[in-house]
């Protein structure tokens, strides 16, 4: 939930995890971007905004000062029910986190991201979550989605909106400010 409150400190209300759709046979047309590993997940990001210092989410975790903490680190990346398999954390241009994670089984990521009451960019195989405004403007041009569960969030004509893989979950392009 911390994510979710500092994208709503950057973005107004919501946290970006990158598109649901897990590779394979659970993407049905999604059109959403994959990454085999956490270096493909920073190239990816580094194409929309700024991702230096790509290090671990434990690394990160141990050397962090002050508030700029991503997300995750709240145990979340050990709970088997999250489905992650791997965290990393890089920097933006103002040096906030931008969160990366490998999620390979991703109705599983979705189940818990609806059980958490979170709001994430994802692609098909992956997450992210800024906290800065700089990095979360510069990925809403990107092909990921916000993946929200909340059913009283709504789309203004003009942006997509697709069911994820769990029922209740949407995909959407629209980043609400």
């Amino acid at each position: 939930m911390r994510v979710t409150r500092a994208l709503a400190i950057g973005v107004g209300v919501a946290a970006l995890t990158a598109t649901a759709g897990c590779g394979g046979k659970d993407t049905a047309d999604s059109g959403l971007p994959e990454a085999k590993d956490v270096a493909s997940v920073a190239k990816y990001v580094s194409a929309y905004t700024t991702c230096e210092a790509v290090q671990s989410g434990d690394a990160y975790d141990t050397n962090r000062t002050g508030e700029n903490y991503s997300w995750g680190a709240g145990g979340e990346v050990d709970a088997p029910s999250w489905g992650i398999k791997e965290r990393a954390v890089c920097k933006d241009a103002s040096g906030d986190a931008i969160t990366l994670l490998i999620t390979p089984d991703m109705r599983k990521f979705q189940s818990a991201v609806k059980k958490n009451h979170e709001k994430l960019l994802v692609g098909q195989d992956f997450a992210v979550v800024p906290t800065g405004n700089d990095a979360i403007r510069g990925l809403t041009t990107s092909d990921l989605r916000l993946l929200t569960c909340d059913p009283d969030f709504s789309v203004p004509s003009g942006y997509t909106k697709k069911a994820a893989l769990v029922d209740g979950c949407v995909l959407t392009d629209y980043l609400p400010g």
